[in-house]
């Protein structure tokens, strides 16, 4: 199953990736740039959701879907992350937090399926309520204005720091229940 509807969607989160840089590179007003790569991001992280949601629907769920799915989100928000720092609107520590726990957890979870315990460090509502919250994070500061009223900048890193103090505890969470199993093979 590897072109299907809800793959092709995860694999444009990649593509989309070059896209979103490359905005801030072309010779466009800053408002420009900053409004199209906001959008593109809305968009691209959208299908996160469609795609889950069409391969249950279609029945076309597949182990690779199920790979490709956090890869492709994850380097979507890791690649945003990157540019808002070299735009200076992200604190390179909250970057390293963020992009340093998704490889901490990806590799803990890819371990854990190997010694048969990955239910232990299945996705729990911490991780999600962390990935919502860096996810309204990421167009707020993409954007970089005022929209109805709110300045985005200040609440993008209001929301991003809350999302590195998520980051933090959703990985303390995650290695507190895979602690057991890490005792027993190390021992």
């Amino acid at each position: 199953m590897f072109w299907t509807l809800p793959t092709i969607l995860t694999w444009t989160r990649i593509v989309a990736i070059p896209l979103i840089v490359g905005v801030f590179y072309l010779p466009l007003a800053t408002e420009v740039r900053n409004l199209a790569a906001t959008l593109m991001f809305m968009v691209f992280a959208a299908t996160d959701w469609l795609d889950g949601f069409l391969a249950r629907r279609l029945n076309q769920t597949s182990a690779f879907g199920a790979f490709l799915d956090p890869v492709a989100d994850k380097f979507l928000v890791c690649a945003a992350l990157l540019v808002l720092v070299h735009l200076q609107r992200v604190d390179v520590f909250v970057a390293l937090i963020i992009i340093g726990r998704e490889i901490a957890i990806s590799a803990l979870r890819e371990w854990m399926a190997k010694i048969g315990a990955s239910k232990s460090v299945a996705v729990h509502m911490l991780g999600k309520v962390k990935t919502a919250v860096q996810m309204v994070a990421i167009p707020f500061l993409l954007y970089d204005d005022t929209l109805l009223g709110l300045n985005t900048r200040l609440w993008g890193q209001w929301l991003i720091w809350l999302a590195a103090v998520l980051t933090v505890w959703s990985m303390g969470y995650y290695l507190q229940k895979a602690l057991p199993e890490i005792r027993a093979r190390v021992r």
